[in-house]
């Protein structure tokens, strides 16, 4: 699929499986099984679900750059270094005062991972096959917190 080798085809797709699942309880979520009286999971389980591996999947990338910025040296890796702990430093600073708002804040920071990916990319310091799978991960991790952020 788009030159994308397998083996990180494959992993980036199973790390989509937390985003899908916390999507799919934040709309689902709040039907009790028959002869209870609560249910089993609630739609907040899902937004927190996706709040919480929404900034944990940032905070990785940002190491995940840092290792681009590492492949060069003098004012290029300063820059690459420095670029590289924004979506951390995002994932830890945006909080909303509800967690729909929190989730808009991660979607920002997605797409703004998404420009830093295309930064290091155009520096050549990323695989060729780097930005399709990008694209495709980010379009799917940003639906899934929309779904989330508006269920």
């Amino acid at each position: 699929m788009f030159g994308i080798p397998r083996m990180p085809l494959a992993l980036g797709l199973a790390g989509l499986l937390p985003f899908a699942a916390g999507a799919l309880v934040a709309t689902l979520a709040d039907v009790a099984p028959p002869d209870t009286d609560s249910p089993a999971l609630l739609s907040s389980d899902g937004t927190a679900m996706l709040v919480l591996y929404g900034t944990i999947i940032l905070s990785f990338m940002s190491g995940v750059l840092w290792g681009f910025a590492t492949k060069t040296d003098g004012a290029a890796a300063t820059t690459g270094y420095v670029l590289s702990v924004i979506p951390a430093l995002w994932a830890f600073f945006a909080r909303g005062i509800t967690p729909a708002e929190t989730l808009s804040y991660l979607i920002a920071g997605f797409l703004g991972l998404l420009a830093l990916d295309y930064f290091f990319s155009r520096q050549k310091l990323t695989p060729l096959w780097w930005m399709p799978l990008r694209i495709l991960l980010t379009s799917i991790v940003v639906i899934c917190l929309a779904v989330g952020a508006y269920a």
